[in-house]
C-alpha cells in the first residue's frame, strides 16, 4: 500500500470513530429522554478509489415497534382508568360515606330521630322546628348531590372539548412531521431526530386515544383507532366536538341536547361499547357523561322518588285532600309518575308547614290540610312518619332489586352500589398502573444501556488511537523521505 493510500486509510478511520463516538455520547446524555431511539453508525469499505478505508453509510435508529405499540395501548388504559377511578371517587363522595355528618345517609337518620323526638313531646315548638330544619337538611342534601353530579358531567364535557382540541393539534404536528421525514429520507438526510419528535406526539395522542402505528413508504406512518377509525394516514383527520355551557339531568346525547363526535364531519358512537375513540382518557370522560353520571342520576331520583311517595301515600295524613302533595314535594307540587328524571334536584318541603312562606310548624303534627291547630298533645302524625320512614317497601324505580327496604336501607344501597363501581375502577386502575409500569419498563430495557455505550465507547477510543498513530506513522515516513 502507498503512503498516500495508508493516509486516506487512516483519514477514513478517524472520521469514523469520531461520528460514531459523536453518536455515542448522544445515546447516553439522552438515555432518559422520552421517545429517544438509540442511535448507531452503520460503517462499510469505501469502494471509491483504490486505497480502500471506511465510510460511513448513515445512522440506524433502534427501537423495538412492538414494545413501543404496547406501552401506548397501557398509557391509554392507564390514562382511562385514572379517569374513571377519580370521578367514581368523587361520587362517592358527593352520596357521603357513612361517618360523614353531612352525607345523605347522616341527613335521613337525624330526621327519622327528629321525628321520633318531637312524637315524643308534639307540644314543644322547638321539636316540631327540629322537625323542618333535618327535612330542610334532607331536600337539600339531595340537591347537592343531583348538582354535583350534574357539574361533574359539566365538568367532563368541557375535558372532553380540551382533548378534542388538542388531539387535532397533535394530530397535525404527527402530520407535518411525517412530511420532514418523507422529505428528509429522499434527500437521505438522517431521520432519527424527527423519528424521536414524532414518537413522543403520538405518545401523546396514545394518552386520549389508543392508537396503532402502521408505517408506510419513505418513512411515514398512518394512525388507527383500535375501533378502526382512521386519525391520520397522509392527511390529518379533523375531529369535531361541541361543548356545552350548562348541563340539567334530562339532558342526553341521544336527545340532542349534547354533542357527540364527529371525524371528517362524519358521526362516530361514543359509547363505550362500540365507540371508536373508546380505551383512553376521552373515552372515559365520554362515558362519565353519557353512562356513569345518568345512571348515578337516575338511581339518586329513585330514592327520592321512594321518599316523595312514602309521604304521599293514602292514609298516612287525612287532611291532606286527594291530589295534593305530602310533606316532600317536586318543586312545590304533587310528584308525577313518569317525571321522575332530575326530581332529586327539584324536591322540596311543602310549603303549608313553612312559617316563611304563609305555613305553620304545627301541620307537621295535625296535619297539612289542617286550618286550626288541633290537640297539642296528639303525636299520632309524627309517629306515622316516622314509621313511613321506617316501613319496608320496593323501590318504584331504580335498579334496586324487588327486596323491600326501609328508607334508610335504600340510601345504603345506593352508596353500597357507588363503592362497589368505585372499588372495581380502582383495580382496574391498579391493574393498568402494573401493566404500564412493566411496558415501561421493558422499553427502557430495549433502550440506552449505559454500561453497553461505555464499553462501545472505549473500543471507539481504541480504533480512533490505532488510526491516529497510523497517521503519525505515515507522517514520520514522508518526515524521513523529505530529509533522503
Amino acid at each position: 500500500m502507498s503512503l498516500s493510500g495508508a493516509l486516506s486509510n487512516a483519514l477514513s478511520g478517524l472520521n469514523a470513530a469520531s461520528r460514531s463516538a459523536q453518536m455515542t455520547s448522544s445515546n447516553l446524555a439522552n438515555a432518559m429522554t422520552p421517545g429517544y431511539g438509540r442511535r448507531e453508525i452503520e460503517v462499510g469499505s469505501n469502494g471509491l478509489g483504490t486505497h480502500g478505508g471506511v465510510t460511513v453509510l448513515g445512522t440506524t435508529r433502534h427501537v423495538d415497534r412492538g414494545l413501543v405499540s404496547e406501552v401506548r395501548i397501557a398509557t391509554a388504559a392507564r390514562a382511562e382508568t385514572d379517569e374513571k377511578a377519580g370521578l367514581h371517587k368523587r361520587l362517592e363522595t358527593l352520596i357521603g360515606l357513612p361517618s360523614d355528618p353531612s352525607s345523605l345517609g347522616a341527613t335521613i337518620t337525624r330526621f327519622e330521630s327528629a321525628l321520633i323526638a318531637a312524637a315524643s313531646r308534639p307540644d314543644l315548638g322547638e321539636r316540631l322546628g327540629a322537625v323542618l330544619q333535618s327535612a330542610e337538611d334532607f331536600t337539600s342534601r339531595f340537591k347537592k348531590v343531583s348538582d354535583g353530579i350534574q357539574a361533574m358531567r359539566g365538568e367532563a364535557d368541557r375535558k372532553i372539548a380540551s382533548d378534542v382540541e388538542s388531539l387535532n393539534t397533535l394530530l397535525s404536528q404527527a402530520r407535518d412531521i411525517n412530511l420532514q421525514i418523507t422529505a428528509a429520507t429522499v434527500n437521505r438526510r438522517d431521520t432519527s431526530a424527527l423519528e424521536d419528535q414524532r414518537q413522543v406526539v403520538i405518545d401523546r395522542i396514545a394518552e386520549i386515544v389508543p392508537v396503532r402505528e402502521v408505517t408506510r413508504d419513505l418513512g411515514a406512518v398512518a394512525l388507527f383507532t383500535l375501533g378502526g377509525s382512521i386519525l391520520l394516514d397522509g392527511t390529518a383527520a379533523r375531529v369535531e366536538f361541541t361543548a356545552t355551557n350548562v348541563i340539567a339531568p334530562h339532558m342526553t346525547r341521544e336527545g340532542g341536547h349534547l354533542s357527540g363526535l364527529t371525524i371528517n364531519g362524519r358521526d362516530v358512537p361514543t359509547d363505550s361499547v362500540t365507540g371508536p375513540l373508546r380505551g383512553g382518557r376521552l373515552g372515559a370522560l365520554f362515558e362519565f357523561r353519557d353512562e356513569i353520571a345518568p345512571g348515578t342520576q337516575t338511581q339518586v331520583d329513585a330514592v327520592a322518588q321512594d321518599l316523595v311517595e312514602r309521604f304521599e301515600s293514602p292514609g298516612l295524613d287525612t287532611t291532606r285532600a286527594t291530589g295534593d302533595p305530602g310533606l316532600f314535594t317536586d318543586g312545590g307540587s304533587t310528584f308525577a309518575p313518569g317525571n321522575e328524571t332530575g326530581l332529586s334536584g327539584r324536591l322540596s318541603i311543602n310549603d303549608a308547614v313553612i312559617p316563611e312562606n304563609d305555613g305553620a310548624l304545627w301541620r307537621l303534627r295535625d296535619g297539612l290540610g289542617a286550618t286550626v291547630p288541633g290537640p297539642v298533645g296528639d303525636g299520632a302524625l309524627l309517629r306515622e312518619m316516622a314509621s313511613a320512614l321506617a316501613a319496608g317497601r320496593i323501590p318504584a324505580s331504580g335498579a334496586f332489586g324487588s327486596s323491600a327496604m326501609d328508607a334508610a336501607g335504600l340510601q345504603s344501597e345506593l352508596l353500597g352500589q357507588i363503592s362497589l363501581a368505585r372499588n372495581a375502577s380502582e383495580l382496574e386502575q391498579s391493574f393498568a398502573a402494573a401493566r404500564f409500569e412493566e411496558a415501561h419498563a421493558q422499553l427502557g430495557a430495549d433502550g440506552v444501556d449505559s454500561d453497553q455505550e461505555l464499553q462501545r465507547l472505549m473500543l471507539i477510543e481504541q480504533a480512533y488511537a490505532a488510526n491516529a498513530r497510523l497517521l503519525q506513522t505515515v507522517g514520520d515516513m514522508f518526515d524521513a523521505l523529505i530529509r533522503i
